[in-house]
Parts: structure tokens; sequence; C-alpha cells
């Protein structure tokens, strides 16, 4: 076996602590233990009438839990980060970190600041990073241990009441922030509106975003933006560096991920983050995929099959969401490429038919981090998203798919069958029924920026609108590269930014509409689309 491998059979499972866990602090089998590893703690609010379901199996990481437990008083909880369930009106995921190992987490939660009720258990995973297969940012302590293990806490709240704001905190043995006078503390969130609803919201979505004064300027413009959740499209810590998926090559240091999740968390304490993978993620020491990290730290639906990594579907009111893993049809960088077997090709047909035909579903978003469609010249464009994915995006009239990847601003004419439909330059709006997909490339959350094939092309943006016919380049499965000329790249940007999008629901006969925006880090204006359903008039 590598040296930068460990041994599974020789560390104890998650499954197996999570199993004594359970026995030790269980309260009226808060907990659903599950045949595939540990099922995240859930904390149960139920309504009138409703029944209890146990939460779908997952996979845990390999963990070694040797430490002795510190006083709880010292270690505050930190990089608090929400994630949505499936239903986005009902289910919300509270995760936060510890810097040691504590006693009983917990979460408390109320419809009331003040009034919080009864500890909800929380699920612990432990990841631990040997020291010897990391190249730290800053200089390890010469009296550090052999390995960091990081602690990461979940707790799954499920029959919430839709478009409610709820309140929480949260604890452990030796430390309450409700008695302490640690009043800043208090996290909050909101439900969806359940489905069938016309309120008005809005979310934003970027990929790419590492640790930074660029992240943090992105951050703070999603906080003035106040959306009901966030799109990460991958590369989110840069903890690795390098191409992903080649632990003997690779760089990382393991406790970027605590400055990531610090960076983050006035802003995802309240405002759910919905993860998707990169290949930066392919953390190749933790198991064979290298997602064994990914599912200690976060809790998505991951409702494609038991096991699956950041591959799930879920809605918000009238539009349904997709997550992919790029990394699975990406010959760009083949580490992950065809892991799945084809198994995720499948469960995304599955998921636009079931989307598609469902008439409370106005819109359908897919959003993972390789791009489709782009001409940067530094990942390119993607051929299996093309081969693979794009005829599927067209058969179930996709209205938009988001994509990090390359570190700048990119959206695409209208495209079907691969050919720009429509000219849809900044202030159009278009049809997606009729007109085809639309695709943006929004890798340009805080990670240094990339350039275009053509350079002397340069930007073209609100108010220095530039068209050119532009160079898409692209790699084969074995490795050959291609190039082509393009006329559908219509607005492009290098520069720091975000996607903004504001929903708004069909009501009184008028057709539902999605009007997306793009803003630098100082909020500039640099695109706007708007984008319709339903007959060609009603786009006018």
């Amino acid at each position: 076996m590598p040296p930068h491998r460990r041994n599974p059979a020789e560390e104890p499972r998650l499954a197996e602590w999570y199993d004594h866990h359970v026995r030790k602090h269980t309260r009226r089998g808060v907990f659903r233990a599950t045949a595939g590893g540990a099922a995240l703690a859930t904390g149960r609010l139920l309504l009138p009438g409703t029944a209890e379901a146990a939460p779908p199996p997952r996979i845990g990481p390999t963990v070694l839990l040797g430490a002795e437990t510190v006083a709880g008083s010292t270690q505050r909880p930190f990089g608090r980060h929400l994630a949505y369930g499936a239903d986005a009106s009902r289910q919300v995921v509270v995760s936060w970190q510890t810097p040691a190992p504590v006693t009983a987490p917990y979460l408390r939660i109320g419809t009331a600041e003040g009034d919080y009720g009864a500890t909800v258990p929380a699920e612990v995973r432990a990841l631990r990073s040997d020291l010897s297969w990391q190249t730290a940012t800053h200089t390890f302590s010469p009296h550090s241990p052999s390995a960091i293990t990081q602690y990461y806490l979940h707790v799954k709240l499920d029959n919430l009441v839709p478009n409610t704001t709820y309140h929480y905190v949260l604890g452990h043995q030796g430390y309450d922030p409700t008695t302490s006078g640690r009043v800043g503390e208090v996290g909050t969130f909101r439900t969806a509106p359940a489905a069938g609803r016309t309120e008005k919201f809005s979310f934003t979505a970027f990929g790419d975003q590492g640790v930074g004064y660029n992240a943090l300027a992105t951050n703070s413009l999603i906080a003035d933006l106040d959306p009901r959740f966030h799109l990460a499209m991958g590369d989110l810590s840069y903890a690795l560096e390098g191409e992903g998926g080649h632990p003997d090559e690779d760089k990382y240091d393991a406790r970027k991920w605590d400055s990531f999740f610090a960076q983050n968390e006035p802003v995802s304490a309240g405002i759910p983050w919905m993860v998707a993978i990169g290949n930066h993620e392919m953390e190749g020491w933790y198991d064979d995929h290298g997602y064994g990290g990914m599912r200690a730290r976060f809790a998505m639906p991951d409702n494609a099959w038991a096991g699956s990594t950041c591959i799930y579907s879920w809605r918000y009111q009238n539009v349904g969401l997709i997550s992919l893993d790029g990394n699975d049809i990406c010959y760009n960088s083949q580490s992950n490429l065809d892991y799945t077997e084809g198994r995720q090709t499948a469960w995304l047909e599955s998921q636009l038919a079931r989307f598609r035909g469902d008439p409370t579903i106005e819109f359908i978003v897919v959003y993972c981090h390789q791009c489709t469609y782009s001409t940067s010249d530094a990942n390119g464009a993607e051929l299996g998203a093309q081969q693979k994915w794009a005829p599927l995006f067209d058969r179930y009239q996709v209205d938009l798919v988001l994509n990090g990847h390359n570190h700048l601003y990119e959206r695409t004419d209208p495209i079907r069958a691969g050919k720009g439909t429509k000219k849809a330059a900044p202030g159009t709006t278009v049809n997606s029924a009729k007109d085809g997909v639309t695709y943006i490339t929004a890798g340009g959350g805080g990670e240094s920026i990339n350039d275009w094939i053509d350079e002397d092309a340069g930007d073209s943006y609100l108010g220095h609108v530039h068209d050119a016919t532009v160079t898409m380049r692209w790699d084969d499965e074995e490795g050959g590269g291609h190039s082509e000329k393009v006329t559908w790249s219509r607005v492009r940007f290098r520069g720091y930014s975000l996607v903004n999008v504001e929903v708004t629901p069909a009501a009184g006969g008028t057709p539902g509409r999605l009007k997306v925006r793009a803003l630098t880090e100082d909020s500039v204006l640099v695109d706007e689309l708007t984008i319709r359903r339903g007959r060609p008039e009603d786009t006018r």
C-alpha cells in the first residue's frame, strides 16, 4: 500500500464510533442508524399528523478517534454552514466544527429568539489527515502530532414549518451560549415556501472561491444581496493544489478547510450553501475516489443513490435543482473519469424527466463544476459533458446550466445541439422552451483570474459589448486537444464576480421568469438576461 494511504482495516469506522455515540446519548429515537454507514443525527420538529421517516443511508470517511476530550468550555464552535434537504420547505442541515473532540454536542432550535427548546444531538464526523502527506501553507509546529483530526458536526432537521424563520444555537457539555452571554452566536435560517406558492426569491452562485480577500469580497456581496440560498460550484477551499486525484503529486493542507469555513461563516451560518464537487475536491488520500473529506465536511441531500457524494436533486418552490459531479465525465482531468459507470447519467435523465413532468416545477437549473461550453484558455470546454449531458439538457428543456472551473464569467447564447439559436445580448429575454439552454461559467468566486484563448477578442459585457468569433478548446478521451471557432460566446468578463438569479413564479396567467444578472465583487452589473418559458409572444 502506498505510504500516503492509511489502511482502513486498522482503524475504527465512523459507523462503529457512531453506534457507540447513539447508545450513549440517544433520546427517544432521535437517531436513525443505517446499514451503509452512519445516518445524520436528526432532530425532528414534527407537524400534527406527520410521521418520521429514516434518512437515506450515507457512507462516512474512515476516522481515528484517539485524542483525549478536552474541557468543553474552551472549545468554541466555528465554521457554521447550512444546507437545505431535498425539500427546502421542510428540511435543513446545520453543520459546524469544534477545534477538538467534545462531549454531547447539540443544537437547540426555536421560532423565537431566546426560546430554543430541547437539545438535538449532533453527529460527529472526524477526519484524520496525516502530516506526512501534507504541504503546509504555514509551517507545522515541531510539537504537532503526526496527524491533524478535524471534527465536523451535523444535525439534520426534518418536518419544519414552510416559510418560517428559525433561530438556533450550538453547544456541547461545558459550553452553552444561552447561559454564557454569547448572544452573537445565535444563528437564523428560513425554510422555503411550500410548492405552489408564488413568492419571489433570489439565489446566488459562483465556483472557485478559495480563501483570501477576493473571496471575502464576493462573500460580502452575497450578504448584501441576501439570497435564499447560494450555489458553490466546486473547487471550494483550494486546500489541494494540483489537478486533483493524484495524491503522489498534489499538494495539500487540510487546515485550509478551517480557514474556508471560518471565512464563510458570517454568510453560510444563515444562508444555505448547496455544494457541487470540483476537481480540487478529489483528495485521493482519503479513499479511492478522494471524496471522504467531502462526506465529512458537508451534508448535502446526496439522494442519487446510497453513497453518492454531491450528486443530488432538490427543489425550492417552483425551481427544480440538480447537482452533478463533473469529474465523472471529465476528459480534461481524468482521475475519476467514468467512476459511476454511467450511473450518474442514467440518474440525471430520470431526475430531469421527473422535474419536467411535475406541473409545480417551472424551471430546471443544473449546476456542476466543469464547463459544458467555454472559451477560456485554462480548462476550456468539457467534451464529456457535451456528449453525455447536453443532449439530455436539450431533451428536457433545462433552463439554465451553471458551472465554475474557468476563473471568469462567460454566458452563451441559448444553445441547442451544440449551436447557438438566438443572439442574446445583455438585456435580452429568451424563451428556453423554444430557444434552448443558456450556459453560464461563473468561476470568479475568488481564485486568480484566467484568460481567454483569443486574448485579442477581449471582454464583452454590458455597456462594453464586443461581439466576436472566438475559439473553444477541448480535450478528447485519449487526451488529444481540439479547437473550433464559435459565435455563441455572448458575454465575457475577466474579473471576480457572482451570478444572482431572481425568480418570479407564474401568477395570474403570466409566465414565470428567471432574471439572471452577473455582478462584479464591487456590485457592478456586467450582464443581465431574462429567461421565460411558454409561447413566443410571452418573451416580448
